[in-house]
């Protein structure tokens, strides 16, 4: 974690640096921006032996050649976990995830597809990413945000919805000297762009708290103008990469975090090369909440109590053969939902058919 460092007076009141997990305000918990140029895939789905035999599997975060296996041993990624009392937003703007968690549900995106979660009780999933291309290296560029929901919504259903490439809305604006910026909202609306929130029971699908999931590309030189938002949302403008980009009066450099006042336009001007950012809005859950690990709940007590239960039988009631689980190598992009519905973008290929869970007795 990065502190801040108070700006000053202007409509950047703070900034910080980051780096792979970036610090956020309420209502976000955090997110993870996961950027990796991974090999050649095997067989298996997985890099070569010989580049992964020697590292601390299942707690690689360091890169080395390029890539980290995360808590992957075969596959890099994230095996079987629980998270229990908030909101994930996955996006995976290059490579695969493949995921399958403990309602049944599994499925295979990537290049500009995101799947929404809202794990309001307890859930558990896993999400791998998997090396499918063999001739060619599997670079990948995954960013999950973390969204806390209010008591009132934590314990009911916990849902699982995508949203594949084509039904992300976006928008190319022109700047007086013909240079472009590129808006593409993932989640509420802004700049006159509106993508809808899958998950109804969602605390971001509820216009008046003001949630909005942003990414702004800005050719070089480019010119932009963030438009003010309400005064009573937390605002963060992340600088993802490019360099030396003019924020009002501030000068920015890519990995800096900066919180911004709400409401008022704010000009960005790039520098001389391409750049890209994220911006995180939203009205913050105003409650008293207790956390640990995956957890997210109202109290200490609630807290503890739902780690004792996932402990208690969390491979027990995993319903898939192994808890690293990843599709056939020629899986399309797809999601087939505990209820047997499929969704196929691509159009469903002949032959292929999702893998079943395995008969268990829930306890």
């Amino acid at each position: 974690m990065w502190p801040f460092r108070k700006k000053g007076k202007g409509v950047v009141l703070k900034y910080a640096e980051f780096d792979m997990h970036w610090d956020t305000e309420n209502p976000f918990l955090f997110v993870s921006h996961h950027r990796d140029d991974y090999p050649e895939g095997n067989c298996q789905q997985a890099p070569p032996y010989d580049m992964i035999a020697w590292r601390d599997l299942g707690h690689d975060y360091k890169k080395h050649n390029g890539f980290r296996m995360y808590k992957g041993k075969v596959v890099p990624g994230f095996p079987m976990h629980a998270h229990w009392g908030y909101e994930t937003f996955t996006l995976a703007e290059e490579g695969y995830v493949d995921t399958f968690d403990i309602e049944g549900n599994q499925s295979r995106f990537g290049f500009g597809d995101a799947q929404w979660v809202t794990a309001s009780g307890k859930y558990q999933h896993s999400e791998m990413y998997p090396l499918v291309f063999q001739d060619r290296p599997n670079p990948n560029n995954i960013t999950q945000i973390m969204i806390n929901l209010p008591l009132e919504m934590k314990g009911s259903l916990n849902r699982v919805n995508m949203l594949w490439t084509d039904d992300i809305n976006r928008d190319v604006f022109n700047d007086g000297n013909g240079k472009k910026t590129e808006v593409i909202v993932y989640a509420g609306t802004y700049d006159g762009i509106n993508t809808e929130v899958p998950n109804p029971d969602s605390w971001a699908a509820d216009p008046d708290n003001g949630v909005k999931i942003v990414q702004i590309r800005m050719e070089e030189d480019a010119e932009y103008v963030l438009k003010a938002g309400s005064p009573e949302i937390n605002r963060n403008l992340y600088f993802v990469s490019g360099s030396n980009a003019e924020i009002e009066d501030f000068a920015a450099d890519s990995g800096n975090r900066l919180k911004l006042k709400s409401n008022a336009d704010v000009r960005i001007k790039n520098g001389k090369v391409p750049s890209k950012f994220w911006l995180l809005d939203g009205r913050p859950i105003k409650q008293k909440m207790s956390s640990y690990g995956p957890v997210v709940l109202g109290d200490d007590k609630s807290v503890r109590a739902a780690m004792n239960d996932i402990r208690k039988d969390e491979y027990v009631v995993w319903p898939w053969n192994v808890v690293d689980k990843v599709q056939p190598p020629e899986a399309p992009r797809f999601i087939r939902y505990s209820d047997g519905r499929e969704e196929y973008p691509d159009g469903k290929p002949e032959g292929f058919e999702p893998g079943e869970t395995r008969n268990i007795e829930k306890i």
